[in-house]
């Protein structure tokens, strides 16, 4: 596992005008509120899927195929985390009864506010590895804690679970500030009666925004045991979190199929938490041997293969039911 970095000072602007080009772009579309149809979502999401892809072809030729199998596999880690991703999501939307007119603009503010935390958390996780061998181990710790975590959830059928009135960030905001009883289009905050009021638009943001910090505590590690490089952590990151607007649409309705996906997140995130154990020991025993890139490839690749297999014939008979309901 490289610790060395591909991002030259060029590269990494390169790369961040291109983010942040393309969120500006996000924001252009998502101005003016409106329900989103499968057509545009299907649009955006295989836009949101070629770029990334093209990145990595421009990786593998550059840089070798070592690296850009490193660049593919972790893209391949951090989108399939954002799946999961989207459960939460879908389940504060709904908590909240945010307007499918006004859905896009929360998962956009979800977005900007992901890609602030995870560059953070990429910053200080090059630092401990650069600095700190046992960060390893740490980061490992934390991947085999949720895959256990995530495990005993799947195997008791428990739910992603969200209750508005427990969050920390709902809690705080009410406690300063009046909140108002409907949206007002895309305004967080309206003066009322010679006061400021929040609205709800501002607290199914702020939740989102708390749920991103525990989505970065698993996703930048997951992503570092793949590869040592900042540059590349950053770039799968930055990819999958761009293309999870228009992928929220597009699998809204086909989320509630992949009833063995926290299996299979526990599986990767178990194995990539094993692996990065022994790098750790590696470093300490060379004769201790590593999982090479492309192994973990394979490993992932069929765990996701099993997941979706497993989950579409568990569901048959409820999506035959709802296909026969429909058709009356």
């Amino acid at each position: 596992m490289p610790l060395d970095s591909i991002g030259t000072p060029l590269l990494w602007g390169v790369t961040l005008a291109i983010v942040l080009a393309l969120f500006v772009l996000d924001f252009i579309v998502t101005r003016r509120p409106h329900e989103v149809r499968m057509k545009e979502a299907l649009g955006w999401s295989v836009f949101y899927i070629a770029l990334p892809v093209a990145f990595g072809v421009w990786v593998w030729t550059a840089h070798g195929s070592q690296i850009g199998l490193e660049y593919y596999t972790g893209y391949l880690v951090e989108k399939t985390l954002s799946v999961d991703n989207l459960f939460v999501f879908m389940l504060l939307l709904s908590a909240f009864a945010v307007p499918k007119e006004l859905q896009q603009r929360v998962l956009l503010f979800g977005v900007a506010g992901a890609l602030v935390l995870r560059g953070i958390f990429i910053a200080l996780g090059a630092q401990l590895i650069a600095n700190f061998s046992w960060a390893f181990l740490l980061f490992g710790g934390i991947l085999l804690a949720t895959a256990v975590k995530m495990l005993v959830d799947a195997v008791k059928g428990a739910d992603h679970e969200v209750h508005v009135a427990d969050l920390r960030s709902v809690k705080l905001a009410r406690r300063f500030f009046p909140v108002t009883d409907d949206y007002r289009g895309t305004r967080m905050a309206v003066r009322e009666a010679g006061r400021l009021s929040l609205t709800p638009l501002f607290l199914v943001v702020l939740a989102i925004l708390a749920a991103d910090i525990v989505f970065a505590v698993d996703s930048v590690p997951a992503v570092y045991g793949i590869t040592g490089d900042p540059f590349l952590v950053f770039a799968t990151n930055a990819f999958a979190l761009l293309g999870l607007r228009a992928l929220y649409f597009v699998l809204q309705g086909a989320l509630a199929s992949l009833v063995h996906l926290g299996y299979g997140l526990a599986a990767i995130l178990g194995f990539i938490g094993g692996k990065l154990v022994l790098h750790w020991a590696h470093t300490i025993w060379p004769a201790v041997p590593e999982v090479p890139t492309l192994a973990s490839l394979g490993v992932i690749v069929t765990i996701l293969v099993i997941v979706v297999c497993t989950s579409l014939w568990a569901t048959r008979d409820e999506r035959k039911a709802a296909r026969v309901s429909a058709d009356r």
